[in-house]
């Protein structure tokens, strides 16, 4: 599988390249970043770092540096005032292209009609505004998996809503009614019960990079929710685009709320069981094209496999 892979690294971002550099046939053909857990420079920074030291060879373009009609939000609380727990380490020897993400989003399907499959992990600024870009981007793309959204289950941002949705609301939406024809949403319904416990993270070896960031994002975890380990939220919705059958969905057409005073960026759907023609008709656009929702995940397999992967050399 060939993957454009558009994040803010961000801990579980690093985790999510680090999954991918482990499977067999699979390739990282480009890197786009986005604002989101650190401002986009030091997402740039931090994409060029993981490239250098996972051995990755895929550009790294820098994308949007805030959302599309919202103020900046980082989460430096979440992720370090370096994105990477305080271990980014010196400076990367590389540089970005010059090429903005979403031009490099737009120019790669363009080139590669129905052969490469997007991977979405931060705000989705830089897709929408590929979107502007080339319209034809939704036929021209593959599979494209998200990872954002919380359907029955509370937000981390906000009561309602999930960070990546959160920080760019117009953007997702934008992403959700573009008619995407393979889209996967992987949202906190599935993440959170992903839960890596402190067990989880006391097994990898003390040398490993991955356990030097994950213990800054293990002490939020451990205030927010009040035990030890950590949430891998973007790994998960990895490990699901390369391995749909490690999850279950409902499929249905979903939108961002964008106007709610408790409730912006709040991924919603009409969940009603209703009969072909129901005259109550459906909340959600019908002009939406419908797309998966991850409800459970295969939590035991995938954490083996994240396991291997981060302690691979």
């Amino acid at each position: 599988m060939r993957i454009i892979v558009d994040a803010d690294p961000g801990i579980d971002d690093a985790l999510a390249l680090y999954y991918l550099r482990a499977q067999q046939d699979t390739e990282i053909v480009a890197i786009g970043t986005v604002h989101g857990n650190v401002p986009v420079e030091q997402a740039t920074a931090n994409a060029l770092r993981l490239t250098e030291r996972l051995g990755i060879g895929a550009p790294v373009a820098k994308g949007a540096a805030r959302p599309l009609a919202q103020p900046l939000m980082t989460a430096e609380d979440v992720h370090g005032q370096d994105g990477l727990g305080g271990h980014a380490g010196d400076d990367p020897t590389t540089t970005h292209t010059g090429e903005s993400a979403a031009e490099q989003l737009a120019r790669l399907a363009r080139a590669n009609p129905g052969e490469l499959n997007l991977l979405a992990i931060g705000p989705l600024t830089n897709v929408a505004l590929a979107l502007q870009i080339e319209p034809r981007l939704p036929q021209l793309l593959g599979k494209v998996v998200v990872m954002g959204g919380a359907l029955n289950v509370p937000g981390n941002i906000t009561s309602y809503a999930e960070a990546n949705f959160w920080h760019d609301p117009e953007a997702a939406d934008l992403v959700l009614q573009a008619g995407f024809e393979d889209l996967t949403i992987v949202g906190l319904d599935v993440t959170m019960a992903s839960h890596a416990p402190g067990e989880w993270l006391d097994a990898l070896p003390q040398t490993c990079y991955a356990r030097q960031i994950l213990g800054f994002y293990a002490d939020f975890y451990g205030s927010f929710l009040g035990k030890t380990g950590f949430v891998p939220h973007d790994p998960l919705a990895a490990a699901i685009m390369l391995q749909p059958d490690l999850a279950t969905y409902v499929h249905d057409r979903f939108a961002i709320e964008l106007t709610g005073r408790y409730t912006r960026g709040a991924l919603v759907a009409d969940q009603r069981f209703l009969a072909e023609g129901s005259p109550f008709g459906r909340d959600i656009a019908t002009e939406r094209t419908k797309a998966k929702y991850a409800v459970t995940a295969e939590n035991e397999i995938f954490l083996d496999q994240l396991k291997h992967a981060v302690t691979q050399p």
